[in-house]
């Protein structure tokens, strides 16, 4: 969003021509999140305690976990603020790269939050069973190659041998 002002912007005054850079706003990018996550983080973190939105821990488990009860679980939703918040503002948006990144990420997230809301709402302090994690996230990521794979022609490949005069491809 703010590559396309910038854009604008640089026929007017040229030093907003930096922006065009990758590296510049990969920094800038970065600095967002990390914005992001500091200025909201304690407000966050302050919510999920009053919410008592915290971990719940299994009592069969070892009895230097039991200390972790109550911690705000849910810190996955501030990354992917940051980070969604963050690609938004100063990712090329015309790029199927950067839609399809924001796509997986909020798959991953989505597995997350399924298995914190399990954790905390239905207090089951396994979760998400690793199976249906594995199939969920893979799902993601398969649905991602296939994307990418269908949406642009593939390269031709070409093959060599050495040991043949007139390669053909």
């Amino acid at each position: 969003m703010l590559l396309w002002l910038a854009e604008y912007l640089s026929q007017y005054y040229s030093a907003f021509s930096v922006f065009q850079y990758l590296t510049m706003r990969g920094i800038m990018g970065v600095l967002t999140s990390l914005f992001i996550a500091m200025a909201i983080g304690p407000y966050m973190i302050k919510h999920l305690k009053t919410k008592q939105i915290g971990q719940s821990i299994r009592e069969d488990g070892p009895q230097s976990h039991l200390v972790k009860e109550g911690t705000p679980t849910m810190g996955g939703a501030l990354i992917l603020l940051a980070i969604l918040i963050s690609a938004l503002l100063w990712g090329d948006l015309t790029n199927r790269y950067i839609w399809v990144t924001i796509a997986v990420t909020a798959v991953f997230g989505a597995v997350g939050w399924v298995d914190d809301y399990r954790k905390v709402v239905e207090k089951n302090s396994r979760g998400l069973i690793a199976r249906w994690k594995y199939f969920w996230q893979s799902v993601g990521g398969l649905g991602a190659a296939l994307f990418l794979y269908y949406s642009k022609n593939p390269p031709r490949i070409r093959t060599y041998s050495a040991f043949f005069q007139n390669n053909r491809h």
